[in-house]
């Protein structure tokens, strides 16, 4: 079992990035998704989750982020990607995914399965 993050980078603010989360060892529209980073000297933070496949696959957002980054799942690759625009310094963080039961517990860090992390630097 293994979520393989990827896509982390060094952006421009007010650039893009896509991060992807690729799973192998389970299927991954069975579960809830979600993304976290954290920052140099600060905690973890949830980003956002999307739910599983069979509760419609609803999207959740932290205020900091909504409006500028977009959760999806591509069920048939096993994979679930981070659309992030109009990125600022404060961005720059290391990116985590998860796969969890539900988004009401991802949102407290609560996951089944965690990958590791890729690093995202908004800087001019």
């Amino acid at each position: 079992v293994q979520l393989q993050a990827s896509g982390g980078g060094l952006v421009q603010p007010g650039g893009s990035l896509r991060l992807s989360c690729a799973a192998s060892g389970f299927t991954l529209r069975y579960y809830a998704s979600g993304w976290f980073r954290q920052a140099p000297g600060k905690e973890r933070e949830w980003l956002s989750c999307i739910s599983s496949s069979n509760t419609n696959g609803t999207t959740y957002y932290t205020d900091s982020v909504k409006g500028r980054f977009a959760i999806s799942r591509d069920d048939a690759g096993n994979t679930v990607y981070l659309q992030m625009n109009s990125l600022k310094p404060e961005d720059t963080a290391v990116y985590s995914c998860a796969a969890g039961y539900v988004c009401a517990l991802m949102k407290s860090g609560e996951a089944k399965y965690w990958g590791q992390g890729t690093l995202v630097t908004v800087s001019s």
